[in-house]
């Protein structure tokens, strides 16, 4: 929990902060925090406010009250989406967002200058940047696909393609939102592994409702209920919490979706 001093080492905190919507409380006085390098699995049922938070930290929602710091301790609360982007924090919604009549390399190529003012599409990149899109096409799998039309990929891969266009953007907070709907088994373990590795250089923040993914990649679960912290911990702690069951294990796979 979130105390009234900074931690330096806190990549973010979300201080007691509530966002409401005609009366309902999504956020309710909810305090969150995250530490630099850490991968964070974010769990809840239906309502629980998960996307909501996410929207809270990327700046697509203004809290009604309560502070969001980011990096240190930057209040970021008053900030606009973009400005957010560009001090590095990242989000991967549930559907693909990629530049479908472009090729592999060319979504990666437009994706490493988004931040910049001035667009390096039509421009000629440096050694380093190239060498920066050969290294993510391995990260992410694709470099046998990378003259392929990104429309014509496979949902994984599309899926995987957008965390690379993230990723090759160096961002210092990374928050995917259900990086695995929809896929195979075998997709799902290359996306876990994806995912694992990314948090090697990145904080990262998933959200998700596949238990069996989150058992088999997590280490820290946060579960909200009702905008609220129900439990955090380790997989198996949260995972045997008499709260969680009640709430969220225990009913079904179809309601417990985000």
């Amino acid at each position: 929990m979130v105390g009234s001093m900074t931690d330096k080492a806190n990549i973010l905190e979300v201080q007691q902060t509530t966002v409401s919507f005609d009366g309902f409380k999504a956020l309710d006085d909810l305090s969150f925090s995250m530490r630099r390098g850490e991968l964070r699995f974010l769990i809840g049922p239906n309502g629980a406010g998960k996307t909501t938070l996410l929207d809270t930290i990327t700046g697509k929602t203004r809290p009604r009250s309560g502070r969001v710091l980011f990096d240190g301790g930057v209040d970021v609360v008053r900030w606009s989406e973009h400005r957010r982007v560009r001090h590095g924090i990242a989000r991967k919604f549930q559907t693909p967002t990629i530049f479908p009549s472009l090729t592999v390399y060319e979504n990666l190529e437009a994706a490493i200058g988004m931040k910049e003012s001035v667009p390096t599409l039509f421009r000629p990149l440096p050694k380093n940047r190239r060498d920066r899109i050969q290294e993510t096409l391995a990260l992410i799998n694709l470099t046998s696909l990378v003259g392929a039309r990104a429309g014509t990929l496979a949902h994984g891969q599309k899926q995987w393609l957008e965390i690379g266009m993230l990723v090759i953007q160096d961002p210092q907070l990374l928050l995917l939102d259900e990086p695995v709907a929809g896929m195979t088994r075998r997709d799902r373990d290359r996306t876990g592994d994806l995912v694992q590795q990314i948090s090697k250089e990145h904080s990262v923040l998933v959200v998700e409702h596949d238990m069996e993914f989150v058992r088999r990649y997590a280490s820290t679960v946060t579960v909200l209920h009702l905008g609220k912290l129900l439990c955090e911990g380790p997989v198996q702690t949260v995972q045997d919490d008499p709260r969680v069951i009640e709430v969220y294990l225990g009913r079904k796979h179809s309601d417990a979706a985000s």
